[in-house]
């Protein structure tokens, strides 16, 4: 007997719409794309008015037999790969590679892999979107010509084996450029200085506002020695206590943009790290007396949209579980912006019922952290206000003012659920609350700190991601393979989450602002993203796009080939010498990171294993301690002396003593604990 055919992109999503559809089906993955642009050419015929050439992907050929085998005995073909650009580009070339009967072919989509959702597709099945395919076309094509016409130049003029990118670029001159205000900076002085003042024997503080004009500023230590002079032998009096109520609106719920930040600062994730453990919530994971579920809606979107559904089920929830009162009473107002595109729900729980709690056990750690996460901030995104009681005084020193506030919750609101690092800096000062305009003070002293204006931060991941997002540069599926670019091919490396540009990437963006300024500019990589939306709302044909841009970038290669000059890059040296001929060694890069390599290749071809020391000696010999990683990635810290010495930890040691038991310390994320737990000592890492 025929079946149905439903046809995904990832093996893991099988089981779980399987399980879903019963036995007149069958499901069965793509692997992801079966076509597209060969490697060893542009693919890309310029003459034929820019037609693309796409072809069978190299190893791919057998699953398209494998497709094709299935698709010949069934009654109907269902493409159901994901719900955005790329996932209906899929769906369009599969049905051209396998030459599948348009009356028998169907496009389905959905945002969640539950059964309501699928069984809800196949109920709606359409065809496929060409203003969707032709978005993408246009964005794949452009990445094409910009790669394979900029990176040849790169190879000339700089190094062999770089790339350049039409987003990637973009983003790399904002990491040069924030190097540069970094470079520039020149810090300037100030001052801030609190009162420390008593009332009924009770001490507090009050900071320096400003005079009769206004705030003021205190630039230098002879203007703060003159204010307090003028301060000391004054009465300090309370002018004014002002009561009143703020109002600390509910987040909105996660976009993939502000899932990457927040787990970045919550939970020290990676961006790539992000996605990845965001796709095994999406697709599927097996969870004891329900099967295999999929966790969270679609991971790839730059919406807050709540479907009215999701938005009842929530409301029942949080009435059941914390009361009404909680329920939230102003729905979200919708962001109009014109680099949203809208095409999903915000990133929530595809179902509110499943706690994080009630699926720890079956979610790896890092699994259960994000999904605990995304539950808490859709839950907290559908509850109410939080109100703080707030008290604001204004004391007076003459002709000087200081102030002070405290507050306190009133209502806590969706700080039941789900709290972040500006909800934690509230603090309430009883005494200060008890001040009225009769409170008799004493002056106690006052402390004075010097301060120098600081340099703009270095990105992060996590703020390279909000900067592209606000510039508009990129779309949600690009901010995580963009960085991981950056990074891989050594334009930039990580250091406590902070980006640092190498010699090699501002070796390339000096290139890029030299020879292909449009490419690198901030407003003009916007714009073709806007391009690229008004191609998927059927406004724009997506040729016009590329017949525009290519003949610029063509004259530019064709100058830049001619008349740049080219730039060395000298390779890092080591400390190591060879051992087969005296060079010093130098750092090269492989497919498994660093490794030290004779200079004098191809005569002398000695290589060595990169040990990156910490700066901290071994625990049991005194010897260097290096960083290491096993076969699988993962990182651990072993003695430089080995074999002889076979210290290892999988925390990074301290040269810090335990207090209490004497041996090392080590740094576990947010807290410093004794390397023996039996002895248990643990404190905060304030360096972190």
């Amino acid at each position: 007997m025929a079946k149905n055919l439903v046809i995904v992109e990832s093996p893991a999503k099988v089981k779980t719409i399987k399980k879903f559809l019963g036995s007149n089906y069958d499901v069965v993955a793509s692997n992801g794309h079966l076509r597209d642009l060969p490697k060893s050419t542009m693919g890309v015929d310029i003459e034929n008015d820019y037609e693309p050439k796409y072809i069978t992907i190299r190893g791919k050929g057998s699953k398209l037999a494998e497709l094709k085998r299935y698709a010949k005995k069934a009654n109907k073909v269902y493409l159901a790969t994901d719900p955005d650009r790329e996932g209906e580009a899929i769906s369009w070339h599969l049905k051209n590679a396998m030459d599948l009967d348009p009356k028998k072919t169907y496009r389905i989509s959905f945002n969640e892999i539950t059964k309501d959702a699928i069984k809800e597709s196949l109920k709606n099945p359409r065809e496929i979107d060409m203003d969707l395919v032709d978005a993408q076309q246009a964005r794949r094509v452009l990445d094409r010509i910009v790669g394979y016409s900029i990176s040849p130049v790169l190879w000339e003029k700089v190094k062999r084996k770089l790339s350049a990118g039409r987003v990637q670029s973009v983003a790399l001159k904002m990491l040069c450029d924030r190097e540069e205000e970094i470079k520039e900076f020149i810090p300037q002085e100030y001052w801030d200085m609190d009162a420390v003042l008593k009332c009924k024997n009770k001490e507090f503080e009050v900071s320096f506002y400003g005079d009769a004009n206004g705030k003021l500023e205190i630039t230098g230590k002879e203007q703060l020695d003159k204010i307090i002079e003028e301060c000391k032998d004054k009465t300090f009096e309370v002018d004014e206590v002002k009561k009143g109520q703020r109002t600390r609106k509910a987040p909105v719920p996660f976009t993939t943009s502000t899932m990457q930040q927040e787990a970045s600062k919550a939970l020290n994730f990676a961006t790539q790290k992000t996605m990845r453990i965001a796709q095994q919530l999406y697709e599927g994971v097996d969870l004891k007396k329900r099967g295999t579920v999929g966790l969270i809606t679609y991971l790839r979107t730059d919406s807050t949209r709540i479907s009215d559904g999701a938005m009842a089920h929530a409301k029942e929830y949080i009435t059941e579980n914390y009361g009404v009162e909680y329920v939230r009473k102003v729905p979200h107002k919708k962001k109009d912006s014109g680099k949203i595109q809208d095409a999903h729900e915000a990133i929530r729980p595809t179902d509110i019922t499943i706690t994080p709690d009630e699926v720890k056990p079956q979610l790896t750690r890092d699994q259960f952290r994000l999904y605990q996460l995304i539950w808490k901030r859709f839950m907290a995104s559908q509850m109410d206000s939080t109100i703080y009681e707030t008290i604001n005084v204004r004391i007076k020193a003459g002709d000087y003012e200081f102030r002070a506030a405290t507050s306190k919750v009133k209502f806590d609101g969706f700080m039941k659920v789900y709290t972040d690092d500006d909800n934690k800096k509230i603090s309430t000062n009883n005494t200060i609350a008890k001040l009225d305009k009769s409170s008799e003070l004493e002056f106690v002293e006052f402390k004075e700190n010097q301060h120098f204006t600081q340099p703009p931060a270095r990105y992060t991941e996590a703020s390279l991601v909000k900067a592209m997002e606000e510039q508009g540069i990129g779309r949600p599926s690009t901010y995580a393979p963009t960085i991981g670019t950056i990074t891989g091919r050594r334009y930039a490396t990580k250091e406590k989450k902070n980006l640092f540009v190498t010699e090699l990437g501002e070796a390339v963006n000096r290139v890029m602002n030299m020879a292909f300024a449009d490419i690198v500019d901030t407003k003009f990589t916007a714009n073709m993203e806007s391009l690229l939306d008004s191609v998927e709302r059927g406004k724009m044909d997506w040729k016009d796009i590329i017949r525009d841009f290519y003949p610029n970038l063509d004259a530019e290669v064709k100058e830049a080939e001619e008349k740049l000059e080219k730039i060395h890059i000298a390779d890092e040296e080591s400390d190591e010498i060879c051992d087969q001929c005296g060079r010093r060694m130098v750092v090269k890069y492989g497919p498994y990171g660093k490794f030290l390599a004779c200079p004098g290749f191809p005569d002398c071809r000695n290589t060595k294993s990169y040990m990156e020391k910490i700066g901290i000696p071994c625990p049991e010999c005194g010897k260097e301690l290096v960083l290491k990683r096993t076969k699988k990635g993962r990182i651990y810290y072993g003695c430089e002396g080995y074999p002889d010495c076979e210290f290892m930890s999988w925390n990074k040691p301290l040269k810090e003593k335990c207090p209490e038991c004497g041996k090392y310390m080590v740094e576990k994320g947010k807290k410093i604990a004794c390397s023996d737990p039996e002895c248990g000592y643990v404190r905060e890492n304030k360096e972190d």
